[in-house]
């Protein structure tokens, strides 16, 4: 690494009537560690991780992580799209529905945002954030039941601008934000029978945990004539982390154990990889995808 430094400071062009020489190794370890906590410009950071699981000879989850930065005199715009879909298992095409899904969500809106990040001059969409991520789920359903008729998904996204959370959500895949202080909070709600009837006071939590139809689904992308997914914008926890996935992870590591896979390292990779690791050691039932995401700065 000292090297690299050596190599980027020592070896540039420089102005006539200007001398440089290559910084020494304590010259590059002082400017490392004086380096500011602060992080500019802002910027998001990702990880991911995923497996089949140790149940399941097919993988039908997927998942989608984009980060990108615009950085300029007139500011700077952290974008990020991530998506997890999870294809309904006993369902013909299940991993063909899946893919559709974040393939098609994401396709719809990167292009309505290509042109503001990419082209010079243009203009933010004119459509809210929440409309075109209702727009591109409306898209995938039309393609699932054209491309895998009788399939489905679960579908969770989130459209990170600045520190603006914009979540789309089908299912029980789901989206918690994760603060410092050990708070695992979910912010989506599961569309699912066993949720629903515990929310109507017919279950317990502890019921619903080992409720043999906690897998059935009432509402997933791809199934019926009317879709009614949840959209809704929240801030991005800061100081903190968005973390989105599949009940391949929640429904067997619990929260205490994703707080300590996540902060017991360093890298958001590596943080991933801990939980995916977790779930498979609890038998990894099922598909496990999970993204990671935190803003810096």
């Amino acid at each position: 690494m000292f090297n690299y430094f050596r190599q980027l400071f020592g070896k540039q062009d420089q102005p006539e009537g200007i001398a440089t020489a290559p910084l020494s190794d304590q010259a590059i370890r002082t400017i490392i560690e004086q380096q500011p906590q602060r992080i500019e410009p802002a910027q998001l950071a990702a990880g991911c991780g995923q497996s089949v699981g140790k149940q399941r000879e097919l993988n039908e989850d997927s998942l989608l992580s984009v980060t990108s930065l615009l950085s300029g005199n007139s500011g700077t715009l952290p974008f990020g799209l991530y998506v997890v879909a999870d294809g309904m298992g006993g369902h013909q095409f299940g991993e063909v529905a899946s893919n559709a899904a974040v393939r098609i969500v994401a396709g719809h809106i990167l292009r309505k945002f290509h042109p503001y990040l990419f082209n010079l001059p243009a203009q933010p969409p004119e459509e809210s954030l929440q409309e075109i991520m209702s727009e591109s789920v409306n898209e995938a359903q039309k393609t699932i039941q054209r491309e895998a008729p009788g399939s489905g998904t679960t579908l969770t996204a989130a459209l990170v601008l600045g520190q603006q959370v914009t979540i789309a959500h089908i299912g029980d895949s789901r989206a918690y934000t994760v603060n410092p202080d050990g708070r695992i909070e979910l912010i989506t709600r599961d569309h699912s029978l066993v949720r629903r009837l515990e929310e109507l006071g017919q279950l317990t939590s502890s019921e619903a945990a080992s409720h043999p139809q906690r897998n059935v689904l009432y509402r997933a992308l791809g199934q019926g004539d009317v879709l009614e997914p949840d959209i809704f914008t929240v801030t991005f926890p800061q100081p903190g982390y968005l973390l989105l996935c599949s009940d391949g992870l929640w429904g067997v590591v619990n929260e205490q154990n994703l707080y300590r896979s996540i902060t017991e390292t360093s890298s958001l990779q590596r943080a991933c990889q801990n939980m995916v690791a977790a779930a498979n050691a609890a038998g990894g039932p099922d598909n496990i995808s999970v993204i990671l995401v935190q803003l810096l700065g």
